[in-house]
């Protein structure tokens, strides 16, 4: 049998949607892996500042694969800043260990994406950089960040071996920032394929519908993310009521901030009984959610790709997208298995609406379309990539 590759992933928290794939990997005939965790975010109950709640997720995130978590010595620990990961031990762990190339997910963002990075540089490992940016364009709207990121990235990036990005968007950003294609894999972004529809055919979905007060019958449009100004929820309160199909329901999925203004909205506009809010939605609790659900909906200004996607369309429900949102370029053929359609414009996607919500038969054929799609788009792609991507790190070394 071929040797292993043995490959370090240097990671802020545990995912739940990269957890399972590292369970899979730890499965390959040509990988053995060592994960180590900057901090259990995630693993552990902890405040999450967008749901504005405590949030740990119920389903197993460590198990059925080797992992470490590095102290972080950071006087101010937590994520979402710079000096919020500060994890000395890294050092040894890359310099010391038995390493055939070093997958970096830190972000560069951290203190501790830097203490890894410049192990593995300076003690002559691959370096392999993940990242699903897909746009110079930042969350929070302010011009000046294009114009750094377009003059530090190709610097940052420059220092890896190679680069692995998650969705084509992704790919035709570092192409554009001048990385080329040897040193670029497309790593798809996904979830546990098999979890998702298993658990998806075994929900009764008329018995998910009577828990809700919502007829059998009645066309449902759901929104599953968290509640923040750039998912622009509100876009679609006010599309589902433009598009005034009789009977239908939306359901919102998730927690945050714009919650009571949302409330307030479905309220002053008559929708009272037929819009209704769930909450925070752990991920055990999502399967009902998409089964029970006709199409999914996802407004959102900046969204490098949304595996809330993949979940949905896995569970046989369609999915309408923004054009800023990256899983469309990948996932979505318009007609087909969902829709894309111009951030912002609320004409356009009550129209998509109301085009998805009068015809019972499409949406059962779209729900089926958006499962087959999902065939080819799975960690065994993902796996695939990723090991070639490794073999590709240690051609450019000199070590393939």
């Amino acid at each position: 049998m071929a040797e292993k590759y043995r490959v370090l992933f240097v990671s802020a928290h545990p995912v739940q949607y990269a957890s399972p794939i590292f369970r899979r990997m730890a499965q390959h005939p040509r990988l053995d892996i060592q994960v180590a965790y900057c901090s259990l975010h995630g693993a552990e109950a902890g405040l999450d500042r967008d749901f504005g709640i405590e949030v740990k997720w119920d389903l197993p995130l460590l198990g059925g694969y080797s992992w470490v978590i590095v102290d972080n010595k950071s006087p101010w620990p937590g994520l979402g800043r710079f000096l919020g990961l500060i994890n000395p031990g890294l050092w040894k762990l890359v310099s010391r260990g038995n390493f055939d190339a070093v997958v970096v997910f830190t972000g560069y963002a951290y203190a501790s994406f830097w203490i890894a990075s410049a192990a593995a540089k300076l003690h002559g490992k691959p370096l392999l950089f993940g990242t699903d940016a897909a746009s110079l364009a930042p969350r929070d709207g302010k011009a000046w960040k294009p114009w750094v990121k377009r003059w530090i990235w190709p610097q940052i990036f420059g220092l890896a071996s190679v680069v692995i990005v998650p969705s084509t968007r992704g790919i035709e950003l570092m192409r554009s920032l001048g990385i080329s294609d040897e040193r670029l894999f497309l790593t798809p972004y996904v979830v546990d394929n098999d979890w998702w529809t298993n658990q998806a055919d075994m929900v009764d979905r008329a018995a998910v519908r009577r828990a809700w007060g919502v007829p059998e019958g009645a066309a449902v449009v759901l929104f599953c993310a968290k509640l923040q100004p750039w998912k622009r929820p509100m876009d679609l309160l006010d599309a589902f009521n433009k598009a005034g199909v009789a009977g239908s329901h939306l359901v919102f999925a998730g927690d945050g901030p714009m919650r009571a203004e949302l409330e307030s909205s479905a309220k002053s506009l008559g929708l009272e009984g037929r819009v209704h809010f769930f909450g925070f939605t752990n991920q055990s609790s999502l399967p009902p959610v998409y089964r029970g659900s006709d199409i999914m909906a996802l407004p959102s200004d900046y969204e490098p790709f949304g595996v809330v996607v993949n979940e949905a369309m896995l569970c046989g429900c369609p999915a309408i997208v923004t054009d800023r949102v990256g899983a469309g370029h990948d996932l979505i053929s318009t007609g087909e298995n969902g829709y894309i359609f111009p951030c912002g414009d609320v004409e356009k996607l009550a129209a998509n609406l109301r085009e998805a919500l009068s015809d019972r038969e499409r949406l059962r054929r779209m729900g089926e379309a958006a499962r087959q799609r999902m065939e080819t788009w799975s960690p065994r792609e993902n796996i695939s990539a990723l090991v070639q991507a490794i073999e590709q790190s240690l051609v450019l070394a000199g070590r393939g």
